[in-house]
């Protein structure tokens, strides 16, 4: 009990003028992060910076332009091309549901039933990015050539038929309409929905399915109650990744389409390099970025998950 008792020895007083000793390398993952962060800056902050000057000047390239706080640039850029931004938004999104309507079941095969044969057909949905977009683009204008073999099955099947009535395409053309811009942006961005969404159902643990089945769960119900629900962040990360690019692309509508089919970027192409009229076309660029952006932060809210992949 003495033992137990016992008070504690004295704490030895620690040496003066001694300093606790410094951590090594607090500020590695600052330095670290400044060649980014200077990337960032010079690439991205600065660019945008200029660009929003440009917007509100006025002149002409022969006479110079001036900052002038011109705001109306603005309306009367939105006014005159809002058919345009319109269409983007809707070329868009309908390749982005195309994109998710054919990338799904492909991701899903690849993730849960490939076997021996996932990398090759990874490697078959990455084969696009070893030709330049161009190219690719370009191919697609002998797919859809009139009186190709493309064109003559859906003449068979009275699919142009429907189009036609819908608008999408002009009798038996389909270059030069809306669904030959359409193919190619769902061509061009379908990696870009296949691989979140191949990441997503990877990290889906197995035993869930399992556990569902041994409840008498029908794999419809196991897929609309398992499955998609835990799949929703690679389904918002590929429909973001297939919208935003989609929605500025200017390729597809130059070579696929024609006048009719022009989205906004083709009418930003054409300001900057054909007009020079650099306020409009900063103008258009600021308007569809702010329009993504309201549209990309009202549909992660709707989506119920933060958790991109």
């Amino acid at each position: 009990m003495s033992t137990l008792t016992e008070a504690p020895p004295p704490l030895t007083p620690a040496a003066p003028g001694k300093k606790p000793p410094r951590r090594r390398g607090r500020w590695t993952p600052y330095w670290l992060l400044l060649p980014g962060l200077l990337w960032l800056v010079v690439f991205f902050a600065l660019p945008m910076i200029y660009q929003a000057s440009t917007s509100v000047q006025t002149g002409s390239l022969e006479q110079g332009y001036k900052v002038t706080w011109h705001f109306a640039t603005y309306w009367n850029a939105l006014d005159d091309y809002w058919p345009q931004a319109l269409r983007s938004v809707l070329y868009a999104a309908a390749a982005t549901v195309l994109c998710l309507v054919l990338g799904y079941p492909l991701a899903y095969l690849i993730a849960f039933r490939a076997g021996r044969w996932r990398n090759l057909i990874m490697i078959l949905v990455i084969a696009p990015f070893f030709t330049s977009f161009l190219i690719r683009t370009l191919a697609w204008k002998t797919i859809l050539a009139d009186g190709g073999p493309v064109v003559g099955a859906l003449n068979t099947l009275h699919v142009l038929d429907v189009t036609d009535w819908l608008g999408w395409t002009a009798g038996d053309r389909v270059l030069a309409t809306p669904l030959a811009v359409v193919c190619g942006l769902t061509y061009n961005f379908l990696p870009f929905m296949i691989l979140p969404l191949y990441t997503s159902l990877e990290r889906i643990d197995g035993r869930l399915h399992e556990a569902a089945g041994d409840l008498y769960a029908r794999p419809s119900t196991v897929f609309r109650k398992v499955t998609f629900p835990l799949s929703m962040p690679g389904v918002v990360s590929g429909t973001l990744l297939t919208f935003i690019p989609a929605s500025g692309d200017y390729v597809n509508a130059e070579l696929l389409g024609s006048t009719d089919t022009r989205m906004i970027g083709n009418v930003i192409q054409t300001q900057f390099l054909r007009v020079l009229d650099y306020p409009t076309a900063a103008a258009l660029s600021f308007i569809l970025m702010a329009a993504i952006l309201l549209m990309v932060t009202f549909y992660i809210r709707r989506s119920g998950t933060e958790d991109l992949v």
